[in-house]
């Protein structure tokens, strides 16, 4: 396994430019639609999301149980990349509603297909690919394998970067620790408020969310989810806030600022995501259980009002000792987001 293959894979797709996937089934040479130029003549085909095909007529809700699964549409005429954006991007459905007539066809390498799915989660990319023909994908496109693309993802890599002492309004004695792994470029952090001792500490996993918790929105309860969770440690013996590089519920900050649109036109949080082409929550929380792990913190007062989050930790080997839940008030622009929470995510809000 290489994840340099993937990380190769990755920094081609956000320049625009073409990636070949192979697997045991088949090889996929694929070109991304967001940031790559579409390629020349007619008759094409997408490799799209399931959640895609269905609001697009191609597929039911039986046969994509899973709105991230690949499904591959031909496209009749001249497909230039406004058109190709267009179909694969459902936040501008209302702008631009006439597309097709699609066929759906069959999926060639379905496991080449998964792994290039998973890689335009991973650049923070809409879901959806050029099937390029023989010949026409660039020579030097990056070859990258699902198990490339498997060690990329591989919490185990991450190590502690650095480390450095750093006064904040909860805690004038906190420590930030900085992660790194050998391939992904994200830097996730951990603040130490506190001083550690025997005790068990709280804890919280807190995923990136640029609009919460720097500008505020009031769309979400992040910045406050934050902020209380910081103030809690600093009443407690000590605490450890798990600061997670994975906006957007792991889907990137412009897909979720897509899915806020799709939001303003009447999808739930759930659904928005979905449409995308996105799971429920594409979120790794393995990443923390190696982060606790490389602090040598083995059980924890873990504060969360998420049970899949408990139950995540606790099958990676997490000792939870204790739920603390967070209580967070609602305003008008988030009471749908927290009713969908606990309706549909199961949030003990």
């Amino acid at each position: 396994m290489n994840a340099r293959a993937a990380a190769r894979a990755l920094d081609a797709l956000a320049r625009g430019w073409d990636i070949i996937v192979e697997s045991e089934d088949g090889r996929l040479a694929l070109r991304p639609v967001e940031t790559g130029g579409a390629p020349l003549g007619t008759g094409r085909k997408l490799l799209i999301s399931a959640a895609r095909a269905i609001t697009l007529k191609l597929a039911n809700q039986k046969d994509a149980a899973r709105p991230d699964a690949p499904a591959l549409i031909a496209v009749p005429g001249a497909l230039d990349s406004a058109r190709a954006i267009a179909i694969a991007d459902p936040s501008l459905d209302l702008a631009r509603p006439m597309k097709g007539p699609f066929a759906a066809l069959p999926l060639p390498a379905p496991e080449a297909a998964e792994a290039a799915m998973q890689l335009a989660r991973l650049a923070g990319l809409l879901p959806a690919y050029h099937l390029l023909g023989n010949g026409e994908a660039d020579f030097d496109a990056p070859i990258v394998t699902p198990a490339n693309v498997a060690a990329y993802a591989d919490p185990a890599q991450l190590r502690i970067a650095a480390r450095a002492r750093l006064p904040v309004s909860a805690s004038e004695s906190a420590e930030i620790v900085a992660f790194r792994s050998d391939a992904d470029f994200h830097e996730h952090v951990a603040l130490i408020v506190g001083t550690p001792d025997d005790s068990i500490p709280v804890v919280r996993l807190h995923s990136e969310c640029l609009t919460g918790d720097v500008f505020g929105s009031l769309k979400c309860d992040c910045g406050p989810q934050l902020n209380g969770a910081l103030h809690a440690m600093a009443h407690a013996r000590w605490g450890i806030l798990l600061y997670l590089r994975q906006e957007g519920r792991g889907i990137g900050l412009i897909n979720k600022l897509r899915a806020y649109q799709l939001q303003d036109q009447g999808h739930d949080t759930v659904d928005a995501n979905n449409r995308l082409g996105f799971p429920t929550d594409a979120r790794d929380f393995a990443v923390a259980a190696q982060m606790l792990k490389a602090l040598r913190v083995p059980a924890i007062r873990l504060m969360t009002n998420n049970p899949e989050k408990q139950a995540v930790l606790a099958q990676l080997g997490v000792e939870i000792a204790e739920r603390l839940p967070l209580q967070i008030e609602a305003n008008p622009h988030n009471e749908r987001y927290l009713v969908t929470k606990r309706d549909r995510t199961g949030h003990q809000l």
